[in-house]
C-alpha cells in the first residue's frame, strides 16, 4: 500500500500576491512542499455583493501571479469549487498537513464558511493556520492598544518571496490535479474601461503616484474628474491583496522623508490608517452588514421606492452631478471618496431610502469593494451611527465647487454637453424660452429633478436629529465610542455637529 505524499495548502483569498504574504511565508517555513490554491467559490459567485468586474480583476491577478510563479516551475491551482469539496478532492491524492490563509474580514457568508471549514479541518486532522491580514485583529474587545499595534505592524519588515527548489508543488503535478476539477477560464475582455488586476499593474499605479502624482493629492482629492489622476488609484489592489497595506505605507513613508511635498503624503498615510480603522470596526461589529451599528436607528422606517432607486442607479435623477457620478461608477468602477459620500447621502437623505437598499448595487459597481470599508461607510454617510457628524450633501453646491466648468458632468451626461455651464449644473432653472433656444426639453431630453432638495433635506435632518436625542441612540453612541476609540479619547469626545455640505 503506497503512502500519499504530504503537502501544505496555501488558500489564497483576498491576498493575491506573493510578496509580503503571511500565509505563503508560513507555508515556506514547513518541510513539506506547498500548493497554492484559489477557489472561485459558487457561494460567492452567486452572492449579490459581487459582479463580473470583480471576478475579471481576480482572474487578471491570477494570471499575473502565474507569470511570476513560472520562474519557480509552479503555478496556482485555480478551480471552480467551494473550499471543502476542493480539499476533499485533494485528499484523494495527498495527505494535507496544514492549510495556511489569512483571517478574512468579509461577509457573513464567508465567516460562516470559515467556521464550517474549521470543523472540517479538525475532523480531517488538518491544521489550519490563519495570519493577521493588513494589521486587522480578531477578537478585540476595545481599541485601547490598537493605535500602538497598527503602527508597530506597519513598521515591521515585509515578508519576501524566495522559495527554495521543491518548496512549491511542481507545475506538472498541478496540471495532473487539474484533470480532477472544474477549471474556470481566466480570459477577460481587456477593452473594458476598468483598472486591470494584478500586482504588476498595481505597483505601476503606486510608482507613478509616489513619483509625482501625489503633489496634487490634497487639491484634487475631492474633485470628481481631477481625482482620477490626483488620487493614488491603488484601492482595488489593496482590496484584492495585490499589494499589502504595509508595503504601501512604508513606500510612502520613505518618499515623504525625502520630499518637500510632505503634507500630501501625510494626508495619504492618514487615510491608510483610517482604512484599517474602518475594517477593524467591521471585524468587531459584524452585524453592520445588515443593520445599523447604533441599535437606536433600527426603529427608523423608510418607504422603499423602486422608481427612485432605479433613477439613482441609472443616473437619471435630474441632478447632473449625481447622475454623472452614478454613470461614471457604473462604467468605470471608480469614484473618489467625496462623490461616493455624495451619492449615498442623496440616496439615504434626499430620496429617503434605507441604506441597505444601496448595498448590493454599490458593492457590485465598486471595483475596490471591501466589506470592511463598505458597510461602515454606508452607515456613516446615512447618518445612522450616532457618533459621526451628520452630513447631508448638496449636489448642486458640490457641483459648483468641485466641477465648476461642468467638465465631469458633460463627459458623463452627454445630453447636457451643449448647454452653457450654469445650465449644465442646473438644467431645471432653464425657462421655456431658454429651453427652446437650446433645442432642449426638460423632462424629455433630461429628467426633471425627482425630489426637491430643500424639502427632502429638511425631512431627513429633522427625523435624524430627533432620533439622535432618544435614550437608546445616546446609550449606543457611548457604547460605540467606548468600543471603537481609545478610552482616553472617548472621555474627551465632543458631540458631533450638523453640517450641510
Amino acid at each position: 500500500m503506497s503512502t500519499k505524499p504530504q503537502i501544505n495548502i496555501v488558500w489564497l483569498k483576498r491576498d493575491l500576491r506573493l510578496h509580503d504574504n503571511g500565509a505563503i511565508n508560513n507555508a515556506l517555513k514547513s518541510s513539506h512542499p506547498s500548493l497554492l490554491l484559489y477557489c472561485f467559490e459558487p457561494m460567492l459567485l452567486n452572492d449579490k455583493h459581487y459582479s463580473k468586474r470583480h471576478w475579471d480583476f481576480i482572474k487578471q491577478s491570477l494570471i499575473d501571479l502565474n507569470k511570476a510563479l513560472d520562474y519557480y516551475n509552479s503555478k496556482i491551482l485555480v478551480v471552480q469549487s467551494d473550499i471543502i469539496p476542493a480539499i476533499n478532492m485533494l485528499l484523494e491524492s495527498y495527505k494535507i498537513s496544514h492549510v495556511f490563509s489569512h483571517q478574512e474580514t468579509g461577509l457573513l457568508v464567508t465567516y460562516n464558511r470559515d467556521k464550517s471549514f474549521q470543523r472540517f479541518c479538525k475532523n480531517n486532522f488538518i491544521t489550519w493556520k490563519e495570519n493577521i491580514n493588513n494589521g486587522i485583529q480578531r477578537g478585540l474587545k476595545n481599541r485601547d492598544d490598537w493605535n500602538a499595534f497598527i503602527y508597530t505592524y506597519y513598521a515591521q519588515g515585509q515578508y519576501t518571496f524566495a522559495p527554495m527548489p521543491n518548496q512549491l508543488l511542481h507545475i506538472s503535478d498541478i496540471e495532473h490535479l487539474e484533470k480532477h476539477f472544474k477549471i474556470p477560464s481566466l480570459s477577460t475582455n481587456s477593452d473594458l474601461p476598468f483598472q486591470k488586476g494584478g500586482r504588476t499593474v498595481g505597483l505601476k499605479y503606486l510608482k507613478s503616484f509616489l513619483e509625482g502624482r501625489y503633489h496634487n493629492y490634497m487639491s484634487h482629492i475631492s474633485k470628481p474628474q481631477d481625482s482620477r489622476t490626483g488620487c493614488s488609484r491603488i484601492s482595488p489592489y489593496i482590496a484584492w491583496g495585490n499589494v499589502s497595506v504595509r508595503e504601501v505605507y512604508q513606500e510612502a513613508q520613505n518618499v515623504k522623508e525625502l520630499s518637500v511635498y510632505k503634507k500630501p503624503l501625510e494626508a495619504f498615510l492618514s487615510r491608510l490608517r483610517w482604512q484599517a480603522h474602518f475594517i477593524q470596526k467591521f471585524e468587531m461589529e459584524h452585524t453592520m452588514e445588515e443593520a445599523s451599528i447604533n441599535r437606536g436607528f433600527h426603529k427608523l422606517k423608510k418607504s422603499v421606492s423602486k422608481a427612485y432607486q432605479t433613477a439613482w442607479k441609472t443616473g437619471k435623477t435630474g441632478y447632473p452631478l449625481i447622475d454623472a457620478c452614478m454613470r461614471c461608477l457604473n462604467e468605470t468602477g471608480y469614484l473618489n471618496f467625496r462623490m461616493r459620500a455624495l451619492v449615498v447621502s442623496f440616496f439615504t437623505h434626499n430620496l429617503w431610502q434605507p441604506w441597505q437598499e444601496a448595498t448590493s448595487h454599490l458593492s457590485q459597481m465598486f471595483l475596490d469593494f471591501e466589506p470592511g470599508i463598505h458597510f461602515p461607510q454606508l452607515q456613516m454617510q446615512a447618518g445612522e451611527t450616532g457618533v459621526n457628524m451628520l452630513r447631508i450633501y448638496n449636489p448642486i453646491k458640490n457641483s459648483l465647487e468641485h466641477d465648476p466648468e461642468a467638465k465631469f458632468i458633460k463627459k458623463w451626461v452627454p445630453e447636457l454637453r451643449h448647454l452653457d455651464t450654469p445650465f449644465a449644473h442646473q438644467p431645471s432653472i432653464m425657462t421655456p424660452l431658454e429651453q427652446e433656444f437650446n433645442n432642449f426639453k426638460l423632462g424629455i431630453d433630461y429628467p426633471n429633478p425627482i425630489v426637491d432638495l430643500k424639502s427632502s433635506r429638511k425631512i431627513a435632518s429633522t427625523a435624524l436629529w430627533e432620533l439622535r436625542k432618544s435614550p437608546l441612540v445616546i446609550e449606543e453612541s457611548k457604547r460605540i465610542l467606548n468600543k471603537h476609540t481609545p478610552r482616553r479619547r472617548f472621555n474627551h469626545a465632543e458631540t458631533p455637529n450638523n453640517e450641510a455640505s
